[in-house]
């Protein structure tokens, strides 16, 4: 029988813990890289969704293409827009309403929809093109609320630039106009700068007057502006699905 010594048994003792301790450093150092490295990639967004947040992630289902299309909620910041006749400002109608449209949007499978701005921020005219122009966009579409000096002024209006672009304005402008329940003004052409520098279809939609008490009154409502969205979703929807037919 082999005997150790009460040393020799604490040296063992002692390069076991040695041993054990050493495993549970490496395994607690590569533990803490790899919790490092998923706390990073989830609290630290990409460039695109710090831009552009709203981009739809949906699984298409039975669609032959996506299509993207830009939201822009017109005026923010230091450019609040046109003074309503309660005394609200266009940059916040513009931007409620942007994000209801954007919401419909997203439960569309052949979309995939953002934003050029989803808070009161200012975003200049070139930049709000720029970020359709970069995506390469299948579609522009600017929100505004008209102004007028005269209170009697009524009306849905559709501006586009581009001749490519009337039919889709056309189409965005019939369902809309139809909904709001406000003068039809017409689809117009007109070089905004939005939709000049756009390289896409572009439309901006003046939805109604902000100065007009009757139609500014329906346009802060929400079930107004749930109807709206929905009639500018119905446009953009049926413009591509006629295309592909």
């Amino acid at each position: 029988m082999i005997r150790i010594s009460r040393k020799q048994l604490q040296r063992r003792q002692a390069k076991f813990l040695i041993s054990v301790f050493a495993l549970i450093g490496m395994v607690w150092s590569i533990y803490g890289l790899s919790s490092s490295t998923v706390s990073w990639n989830r609290i630290t967004p990409s460039a695109e969704s710090a831009v552009l947040p709203y981009k739809n992630e949906a699984t298409p289902s039975k669609v032959s293409q996506r299509y993207k299309i830009v939201i822009d909620a017109g005026h923010g910041g230091k450019d609040p827009g046109a003074e309503g006749v309660s005394g609200n400002r266009e940059q916040a109608y513009t931007l409620e309403l942007s994000m209801k449209v954007v919401d419909l949007l997203q439960k569309e499978p052949m979309f995939e929809a953002y934003m050029t701005r989803t808070d009161n921020t200012f975003v200049g005219l070139e930049d709000r093109a720029q970020i359709a122009n970069d995506l390469d966009a299948d579609a522009f579409v600017s929100i505004h609320g008209n102004t007028y000096t005269d209170p009697d002024v009524s009306g849905t209006e559709t501006y586009y630039y581009a001749d490519e672009s009337l039919p889709f304005a056309r189409e965005v402008h019939e369902q809309l106009a139809e909904t709001t329940g406000f003068k039809d003004r017409g689809v117009k052409k007109e070089g905004w700068k939005v939709l000049t520098n756009s390289n896409n279809l572009a439309v901006l939609l003046e939805v109604g007057f902000l100065t007009n008490r009757s139609d500014e009154t329906n346009m802060l409502s929400d079930m107004h502006q749930n109807r709206t969205a929905g009639a500018i979703v119905k446009g953009i929807k049926k413009y591509f699905v006629d295309r592909e037919d």
